[in-house]
């Protein structure tokens, strides 16, 4: 939805919230909310009152960052990090808990396939939530494809074990596509050199895992950990530049 050049969506006001902690929360500034909600008195705020919230920094021309924005990028950048941290952690968890047969496992499970949405809700705050949706919906599948390849392996099931993989780095694919399509400064090569790095580790982490090569996994998992940062650091850049928070 717009509002003028300014991309918006509505947000309902949580108790406690302020103009500033708001602005804060969704990577804009005051300024940029006001003009996207001209003739409502936004200095009385009250809890379940619907406002619009501006998307990036549209509003400003000249080149000082708004004010708030620097933590703002401080904190898009934390957030990416852990969104990604979270996601090979949780990813690591369940491949144990399907590999020993835990009783964990479907709530590990359920805890990893949050971790879409949790995305989701992030770059909804850029690209809307229909984007976002489709990010969620292609990560999700992404994260499907890996438990029936963990199962397939498992159970000795070459067939389906290839079958899967083929499927895996299809949907990488189409996830790289579809980045780069939404964001300028996201190559799609860069995309899926990443993607594919991460699977190639991530399957060598499951099969050090039901080999009970317990010491190879741990040292899969570090370089597993350091590539999931440099893809969130890629994402944050591409954001930044987008949006205008790197200047």
């Amino acid at each position: 939805m717009k509002i003028g050049n300014i991309e918006v969506f509505r947000y309902i006001v949580q108790q406690y919230d302020t103009l500033e902690k708001i602005a804060l929360k969704f990577n804009t500034s005051i300024e940029a909310i006001s003009a996207v909600n001209r003739g409502v008195d936004l200095n009385t705020l009250h809890a379940g009152q619907n406002i619009f919230v501006g998307i990036g920094y549209s509003v400003f021309t000249d080149n000082r960052m708004p004010e708030g924005s620097r933590e703002a990028k401080l904190q898009l950048m934390k957030d990416l990090r852990t969104l990604w941290e979270q996601h090979v952690m949780w990813t690591r968890l369940t491949i144990i808990s399907m590999v020993e047969n835990l009783p964990d496992v479907e709530l590990v499970t359920a805890r990893l396939l949050r971790n879409p949405e949790d995305f989701a809700n992030l770059l909804a705050r850029f690209y809307g939530r229909q984007k976002a949706d489709v990010f969620k919906n292609l990560f999700t599948e992404h994260l499907t494809i890996a438990a029936q390849l963990v199962q397939a392996a498992k159970d000795g099931d070459n067939q389906k074990a290839e079958a899967a993989e083929k499927e895996w780095y299809r949907n990488a694919g189409q996830i790289a596509e579809f980045l780069a399509a939404i964001n300028p400064y996201w190559s799609k090569r860069e995309w899926v050199n990443m993607l594919d790095e991460h699977l190639r580790l991530t399957k060598t982490e499951a099969v050090d895992l039901i080999t009970k090569q317990y010491a190879e996994s741990i040292n899969t998992y570090d370089e597993i950990e350091r590539q999931a940062l440099r893809m969130a650091d890629m994402m944050f850049e591409g954001i930044s530049k987008q949006f205008g928070l790197s200047r």
